[in-house]
């Protein structure tokens, strides 16, 4: 959860007026580096972050959806370089679902034959 508009207002105002940062920091319990990087922001809004696209190439995985449906998410993992959860966090973003394929095992057909 982020701080309100109003507290960074304060700290940014008491900070300028001639108070410390350590003062600042101590009677508003806010961090050292927090108000450092208040201070040294034009715009004190919170920034909101959709997603971070760091190592997975979302289109690149899209395709390789497309030509292999039947792909493990491990086999996946290791084609891209990257851990099971950002694969599974970016299909599930992507709404793309796992079909799951019914198998008949050896001992299923011989119960009934």
């Amino acid at each position: 959860m982020s701080y309100s508009i109003d507290l960074r207002k304060r700290v940014v105002d008491y900070v300028e007026n001639g108070g410390r940062i350590a003062q600042a920091a101590v009677l508003f319990k806010v961090g050292r580096a927090t108000i450092y990087r208040w201070l040294g922001r034009s715009d004190l809004q919170a920034t909101k972050v959709k997603r971070r696209k760091i190592k997975l190439d979302w289109q690149a995985l899209e395709k390789d959806v497309k030509e292999n449906p039947d792909a493990r998410l491990i086999d996946r993992t290791k084609k891209f370089g990257t851990r099971p959860s950002a694969i599974s966090y970016a299909l599930k973003e992507m709404k793309i679902t796992r079909k799951k394929k019914n198998f008949v095992t050896r001992r299923e057909t011989e119960k009934k034959g």
